[in-house]
């Protein structure tokens, strides 16, 4: 089978590589690239760290999106718009405003979805036309918007991932002396939410649900991330672990603070590592040991504005996420009909006649009167939405949710969630309305809905600071200034 990484001369794409080595699955990797010189960094990279084996794929590169595209069976987007010069102007803008600077939460992520949503539509259309049966894996962020954008073309067949849910629950799961893949049939779980907004609400083994006993231990909580960046006292009062990105919701003024107080932005730092990456790897001795390096840095500097400055990452975290072990598995999965469990971005009405984002192929499934139907086996047995029901009741069907899905060879099927509570529904409900109104502004190019999506941001929430935002983004960029031209 064929798989196509667009944003192949990414800084992920060999992990990905490396990820499909060995299995039976994938024959014939192509790296998608706008950029020539960065595609033959990372190429360098995958070959010397395939030389030897006889397992791995065959690999080509291209920088034309038709030629990569076509007959792919699977598809992995990975695109960053603008690229990381474009990120630092997210975050200065805001900043320079006394608001987060951040890639994806708040403005700037408004900003990186105001720059991506043309980009990634023509990228699904060309899926549609040249590779109507292909799978779309999304990691491009900010990935709920942008899954809900490609669903719009692609329907059901495009799912996003992000390794934040993932790690959470991992690292939970390691307490608990279980694993998520080895003990699939004893352990279940309940997390919901948006992209970047989400919560781990249980954790069963063998039925009984032992997140309890996580919030209550300190010693426990030590060992979970999230807990020691938003506070260990928080998460046993809420009852629930939140994502790691509920730090910037949960202490914006801190977050601000240090970002300011740093010598640089997290995009900046990115910036000026990748640039020396790819000036570098052309004449080094191992492109792979360098790539490895330059990786190491940056998964142990990630959210360093979340840590005490003299506080490093812990090796067990930068360890807790592995968003290409999961794509994997979900190929694995739909290809072999293997189920699997995973937490994915899907669309909140998936499978309903008349969601729309429908337009594509719609998932099998066998009609039912019930909400949920049984699938698996075991303790840990789950239940299933049938099709025509919504995952959260009272949000939009094409809304893209995150939440724990099974996978088989019939598609992608979100399991139901306990209900929520008004605190978390009006969160996800409010980030919404903010994205929505972006995504709408980028599809017809209206600068009034644009203002409406920055002002009711809830790191925003002001007229005045969205139309400031709304003016400064496009002046920054001029792609955004060029979209945004109708009232």
């Amino acid at each position: 089978m064929k798989l196509v990484i667009l944003g192949g001369g990414g800084f992920r794409a060999p992990l990905v590589h490396e990820a499909v080595c060995g299995s039976d699955l994938i024959h014939e990797v192509v790296l998608h690239d706008s950029s020539p010189g960065r595609l033959d960094a990372v190429r360098r990279v995958v070959e010397e760290s395939a030389a030897g084996r006889e397992d791995t794929p065959r690999l080509r590169v291209t920088t034309d999106l038709r030629e990569a595209l076509t007959g792919a069976d699977f598809v992995f987007a990975a695109l960053r718009v603008g690229g990381s010069a474009g990120r630092i102007q997210d975050e200065r803008v805001a900043l320079d405003l006394g608001l987060l600077g951040q890639e994806t939460i708040g403005p700037g992520g408004l900003a990186y979805a105001l720059r991506t949503i043309p980009v990634m539509r023509e990228v699904a259309r060309t899926i549609a036309d040249v590779a109507p049966n292909a799978w779309t894996i999304n990691f491009t962020n900010p990935a709920g918007i942008i899954t809900q954008t490609m669903r719009e073309v692609l329907g059901d067949r495009v799912v996003g991932i992000c390794d934040t849910p993932i790690g959470l629950v991992r690292r939970v799961s390691r307490l608990l002396g279980v694993s998520l893949e080895q003990d699939l049939d004893r352990v279940d779980y309940d997390y919901i939410g948006l992209n970047h907004l989400g919560w781990l609400r249980s954790v069963s083994i063998d039925g009984t649900d032992r997140l309890p006993q996580v919030l209550a231990s300190d010693d426990q909580l030590e060992h979970v991330e999230e807990a020691r960046l938003i506070g260990k006292d928080w998460v046993r009062a809420t009852g629930c672990l939140p994502n790691e990105y509920l730090y910037y919701y949960l202490k914006t003024d801190e977050a601000i603070a240090r970002i300011k107080d740093s010598e640089q932005t997290r995009g900046q730092f990115l910036h000026q590592q990748q640039d020396r990456f790819y000036a570098h790897a052309d004449g080094c001795a191992s492109p792979l040991a360098l790539w490895r390096d330059v990786l190491h840095e940056r998964e142990a500097t990630y959210m360093a504005e979340a840590r005490e400055a003299d506080e490093e990452r812990r090796e067990e975290d930068v360890a807790g996420g592995g968003y290409q072990e999961v794509a994997l598995r979900v190929m694995n999965a739909l290809v072999t009909g293997r189920p699997e469990r995973m937490i994915l971005n899907v669309g909140n009405g998936t499978g309903r006649p008349n969601t729309p984002s429908g337009s594509g192929p719609e998932v099998a499934g066998h009609p039912s009167d019930d909400p949920v139907r049984r699938v698996g086996s075991g303790p840990a047995g789950r239940t299933r939405l049938a099709p025509g029901r919504r995952v959260v009741e009272g949000l939009p069907d094409d809304v893209v949710v995150e939440v724990a899905c099974t996978v088989d060879g019939t598609g992608v099927h979100p399991l139901p969630v306990a209900p929520l509570g008004l605190g978390m529904l009006g969160q996800m409900a409010r980030l919404r309305a903010s994205e929505q109104a972006i995504a709408d502004a980028a599809a017809t190019g209206s600068r009034d809905r644009a203002w409406e999506g920055f002002s009711l941001h809830p790191l925003v929430d002001s007229p005045r600071l969205g139309r400031a935002l709304l003016e400064g983004y496009s002046e920054a960029h001029p792609a955004i200034g060029e979209l945004l031209r109708k009232p």
